[in-house]
């Protein structure tokens, strides 16, 4: 049977650029070699594409950006094309084409629509949701309020445009006040893996935590704190998905942040979760809708809250979330019985279907 070329896109102008790296690591790891020929394209935080044959360990540290091999190149929108326009060291382009795009991306760039978008003008086959579902499930604001109308329970919130705070603060702060109490999260609307939230506990603290989540994103969102289980689904499949088993987190750090995802390794993940059967199930179904409700393909990891062992609600839904070696969706799908590379596999196979 002849490989189908797989490109692994990586890195990006993001605040998680690193971790890009580190989930692109496993993935290109563990791909199955007899089925897949692997490339590996890197976009360094300036913005460049290059094409780049580097291990997976410079990958993952960042090596790879000194690699003199490394070759200028994007993906052609041009149907016609199928795959890569490569600038070579005569000056000369090249076309490489390939099968399908895995992108190894989180955050701004990488998980909201815009790379989706250019995959769609493509007709390049890739791995995860399409741009409506990508930039929809990004903006927390908007992911919010479509939930509430589907009638998925939530924590409660507000959300508001970074620049009327300048204008408006007294205003919202009477409404956060009113609304949600103290203490509460302020999260930028769109970024990933916990960049720019804070835990604020009293007023006081509004400012900072507002100006922080203003430097991640134009949109500004408010939760109240809910003070329970953090649980996490992954969730797979297109038209008719499936949730793997539940796992819960015990953050070391006041939440659940970049750090204790990514760096220090300190939380504990119970897998599966500490929840009643029937608790577990009514979770998994309402990751399915949610994710069926907001358009989702491929893969999701969906987050939960369950406030008193048994009141689920719905934090937010991850379209590409982390694939390093500590990372909870490929450890759900591990323990469902379900191996990395067969995990890849699956995904390249539903990333065809859906195109």
């Amino acid at each position: 049977m002849e490989k189908r070329r797989i490109v692994v896109i990586f890195g990006g102008c993001s605040s998680e650029h690193e971790v890009s790296r580190l989930s692109a690591k496993c993935i290109i790891d563990n791909l199955p070699k007899d089925k897949y020929e692997v490339l590996t394209l890197g976009i360094d935080k300036a913005g460049r594409w290059l094409l780049t044959d580097s291990s997976s360990d410079d990958i993952a540290s960042g090596a790879w950006e000194q690699n003199p091999n490394n070759r200028s190149a994007s993906l052609s929108p041009d149907r016609s094309i199928g795959g890569l326009l490569v600038l070579n060291g005569d000056g000369r382009c090249e076309i490489v084409r390939i099968d399908a795009a895995f992108p190894a991306l989180h955050g701004k760039n990488g998980e909201d629509g815009t790379i989706q978008g250019l995959f769609q003008l493509s007709g390049i086959p890739f791995v995860g949701c399409r741009t409506l579902a990508s930039a929809v499930c990004m903006d927390k604001a908007v992911a919010h309020t479509l939930l509430t109308g589907a009638r998925i329970k939530q924590a409660n919130y507000l959300w508001f445009f970074a620049c009327n705070y300048k204008t408006g603060a007294d205003k919202i702060k009477l409404k956060v006040e009113a609304r949600l109490g103290y203490p509460v999260f302020v999260k930028p609307a769109n970024a990933g893996s916990s960049v720019g939230v804070s835990k604020v506990n009293c007023e006081a603290e509004l400012d900072d935590a507002v100006a922080k989540a203003a430097n991640e994103d134009d949109k500004v969102v408010i939760e109240e704190c809910i003070v329970g289980q953090e649980v996490e689904c992954a969730v797979l499949g297109n038209e008719k998905p499936e949730a793997s088993i539940v796992g819960e987190i015990a953050p070391s750090a006041d939440f659940y942040d970049y750090d204790d995802k990514y760096k220090n390794g300190t939380s504990q993940l119970y897998i599966p979760a500490h929840l009643s059967p029937e608790v577990s199930e009514t979770l998994r179904h309402t990751a399915e809708r949610a994710y069926r409700m907001l358009g989702c393909t491929g893969l999701a990891r969906v987050d939960f809250f369950v406030r008193n062992g048994d009141e689920i609600l719905l934090n937010e839904i991850n379209t590409l979330p982390g694939f390093t070696s500590i990372s909870m969706y490929p450890k759900l799908w591990e323990a469902c019985g379900v191996s990395i590379p067969e995990l890849l596999d699956r995904l390249i196979g539903l990333a065809f279907e859906n195109q």
